[in-house]
């Protein structure tokens, strides 16, 4: 017998370009999703990483985080259309839409809150 796999799926994936469309725009009709735009050699996206996934993993809300790094591939085009000028920053969207965004790293406080206002 085949054994069922009862792990939720993941609230943190990695996206490109490619996939933005499915992993944040469409499935944030279903859930909150943050997007975060970062580099691997900033110390501020460093910094806000565990605090993304600390809030994820302690939250009960319908929260999702969709990494997109911004040198990698042809990200940058997507950095660019969305206008992200500083990194990291984190948007927020719900049923499709960009509804917040922030840049910098932040606290926990900040960020839960920062769901709280604008998430669903």
């Amino acid at each position: 017998m085949k054994q069922q796999n009862t792990n939720p799926p993941s609230r943190i994936v990695n996206m490109g370009l490619g996939d933005f469309q499915q992993q944040v725009l469409d499935a944030s009709a279903d859930f909150t999703v943050l997007a975060d735009f970062w580099a691997d050699w900033c110390p501020p996206c460093i910094d806000i990483a565990p605090i993304l996934q600390k809030v994820l993993n302690e939250t009960e809300e319908p929260v999702h985080l969709a990494k997109l790094e911004v040198d990698a591939g042809n990200n940058m085009r997507l950095a660019g259309h969305y206008q992200a000028r500083g990194i990291p920053t984190i948007r927020l969207f719900t049923r499709g839409e960009e509804r917040a965004r922030f840049i910098g790293a932040k606290s926990i406080n900040y960020v839960e809150q920062f769901i709280a206002e604008y998430g669903r």
